[in-house]
């Protein structure tokens, strides 16, 4: 049932929209009211702005078909750093009003604003919209806002006026908002389950909601469970603050386009993979002692080879050296690759106290050493700033040569002395975490 108390607990979801082209529409305010999209060098849209979307282009579409739907549609080629510092922005802004934020995704986060009226003077709604201004003064976009009781209801809240929305759900009406909100719009319930639930007659989130704890039992798995008691206004499911330490692996994928034969740059493509792995792995005082990696083809297929190391590492020249002997294995003269991937697994924050027969330990020591003094130089100077030699080609040439190897306007315009990671129109906040 659902509770009569308005906000036993309140929970804040905000989710940006059209995120990664309203932060080129920020960067660049004279494209605001335009057809935008970002995904040049993919060859296919990745983001649209809603001018875009009305016009009928949806994501994946190539750019050919995009341009005869939409002759004057303006195509930009995504530029992800920028995008992740606006998301840090965004994070920061809503923790002004609270330290429990969970970082859901570059776009969107949680905040548990339970027990917070009296340090902020202000109520729950209150609270929400000065979010939702500071949000859009400062960062120069537009975003989506859900107010309600639990986590579900207010990813369901933020979704139901979308873009630009402040929805609230207090207790008292939650009826109200599920029975306008298809099942197929609930959060977690994907496209077979939901074609199932319709089905047993369940069109829309209140049908759910109002079936019998043994129905949900009989028909459904223990995670629909969780969702079914969300949506009576239970407080199931918690907020994961904080920045992520603990991992079951590190995965790390990269397609490129147009598909290449050419040995050395898929190579070069799945040593960038490796590195970004290992930047991720020694963020969090991680080592991994398994790994795969992958190449995949034009046609969609996939090749591999999986490799146990033979103790804990965190640094790319260990991983490569063993790619480097077994790379023949898994990659075929003359065939189109589309992507290349690498999965570390086995992490641990700890290694094996192996004895040491050989000397190898100090070296991989004086190795980690240097990479810790790279890592300083990425924070300041931005990714990448030192790489391996094995990555050369992906690093400079990431889409191959002509159109679609086109650098973002950031990369492009930098002045004399000026990074590229230094070079973003953001409102300064001073340090962010």
């Amino acid at each position: 049932m659902p509770l009569l108390h308005s906000f036993p607990h309140a929970i804040l979801h905000v989710d940006g929209d059209s995120f990664f082209v309203a932060c080129e529409v920020a960067k660049n305010p004279s494209l605001k009211g335009k057809p935008v999209i970002t995904g040049q060098e993919r060859g296919i849209a990745s983001a649209m702005s809603y001018e875009a979307k009305r016009r009928g282009i949806t994501r994946a579409m190539n750019l050919g078909e995009i341009k005869r739907i939409c002759p004057d549609v303006i195509i930009l080629p995504s530029d992800y750093e920028t995008y992740s510092l606006y998301s840090e922005r965004m994070y920061a802004i809503v923790r002004r009003y609270t330290e429990a934020v969970e970082e859901y995704s570059i776009d969107e986060c949680f905040a548990d604003l339970t027990g917070m009226r009296r340090p902020n003077n202000m109520s729950y709604i209150e609270m929400a919209q000065h979010i939702k201004n500071d949000l859009q003064s400062e960062l120069g976009m537009t975003f989506s806002v859900g107010l309600s009781i639990n986590k579900l209801l207010a990813k369901t809240a933020s979704k139901h006026q979308k873009p630009d929305g402040l929805t609230i759900i207090p207790g008292r009406d939650i009826s109200k908002y599920l029975s306008q909100t298809p099942i197929d719009r609930i959060w977690g319930v994907g496209p077979n389950t939901s074609a199932y639930l319709r089905k047993l007659g369940i069109m829309n989130a209140q049908d759910f909601a109002a079936k019998p704890q043994e129905w949900v039992a009989q028909h459904l798995s223990k995670n629909f469970y969780e969702l079914w008691q969300e949506l009576n206004g239970q407080f199931i499911l918690p907020l994961t603050v904080g920045e992520k330490h603990d991992y079951a692996s590190i995965s790390k994928t990269r397609t490129f386009t147009p598909p290449s034969k050419d040995r050395e740059f898929v190579y070069s493509q799945l040593s960038k993979n490796v590195e970004n792995a290992c930047i991720k792995l020694r963020r969090h005082n991680l080592f991994t002692k398994r790994f795969s990696f992958y190449l995949k083809t034009q046609d969609f297929r996939y090749r591999g080879l999986e490799v146990k190391l033979s103790r804990e590492v965190s640094t790319p020249e260990e991983i490569m050296s063993v790619i480097h002997e077994k790379f023949d294995q898994v990659y075929r003269p003359g065939v189109p690759y589309r992507a290349t991937g690498i999965s570390l697994g086995e992490l641990t924050h700890e290694r094996a106290g192996t004895l040491d027969l050989f000397g190898a330990a100090p070296i991989q020591a004086k190795v980690e050493e240097i990479h810790l003094a790279i890592d300083k130089l990425d924070h300041r100077y931005g990714k990448h700033t030192v790489y391996l030699g094995s990555s050369f080609k992906a690093m400079n040439f990431a889409q191959h040569e002509g159109n679609r190897g086109i650098q973002s306007a950031r990369k492009r315009n930098v002045i004399k002395g000026e990074t590229v990671r230094q070079h973003i129109n953001l409102p300064f906040l001073g340090k962010v975490r």
